[in-house]
């Protein structure tokens, strides 16, 4: 298990490096020295760069496999669907670009390799968790989107009430039942996305008995 928070941690450190880099782009390059906090990064695409930081100080199993499904179901939905709609991973600075494209990409990876590393341990209720852990970051990105609004453009995990839903669909739901439907639809919607991420791999788990172990 040791090993594997390792790699975990190591990519996290990556993620956070590449993460600053990113946010010194957008600030000094692009934005004259200003900070634009729609850039903050506390999005769901965010998260898995927090959790690979912390793994390695996890104690709890429980708690350990609720992080690894939260990569595995959230994480990987995350970096999937990010290629549904590309258009926000485009930046006037072309290495910016490639850094949203890997960035989505390492989030895929990771997700698998949560999903191989896990184990048997995949069940309603560790989905169930790191459905709560879901729902704790929208209510942490709500309560910041509500505080800190008066004072730059914000909108963490792109639900805040100041701004019509953009995501692809939705955004159009949002137009016809109003935005906070939307915003609740969308919620919704990821953890049903989740959810069929998680009977995916019930199911390859317990049809092909597959770990990461297995696969060296």
């Amino acid at each position: 298990m040791q090993k594997h928070k390792n790699i975990f941690f190591y990519c996290g450190l990556l993620m956070l490096f590449s993460e600053v880099w990113k946010q010194w782009c957008l600030t000094y390059i692009l934005n004259n020295g200003h900070y634009n906090w729609w850039y903050f990064p506390f999005q769901l695409c965010s998260i898995p760069m927090y959790i690979c930081l912390i793994l390695p100080w996890i104690r709890s199993p429980q708690i350990y496999d609720a992080f690894l499904t939260f990569l595995m179901d959230f994480g990987m939905l995350g970096g999937i669907f990010a290629f549904c709609d590309t258009s926000g991973m485009y930046y006037h600075y072309p290495p910016l670009t490639i850094h949203s494209f890997a960035w989505h990409v390492l989030l895929i990876i990771l997700g698998l390799y949560a999903g191989f590393t896990i184990g048997k341990n995949i069940s309603i209720r560790n989905y169930l968790k790191s459905a709560g852990i879901y729902l704790i970051c929208c209510v942490v990105a709500t309560i910041w989107n509500l505080l800190f609004h008066p004072y730059g453009n914000i909108n963490m995990f792109y639900i805040s009430p100041y701004y019509i839903m953009a995501q692809k669909v939705f955004c159009k739901l949002a137009l016809i039942l109003g935005n906070n439907a939307g915003i609740a639809i969308y919620i919704a919607s990821t953890l049903l996305g989740a959810w069929i991420f998680h009977c995916i791999w019930i199911f390859l788990k317990r049809g092909l008995k597959i770990s990461v172990n297995s696969l060296f």
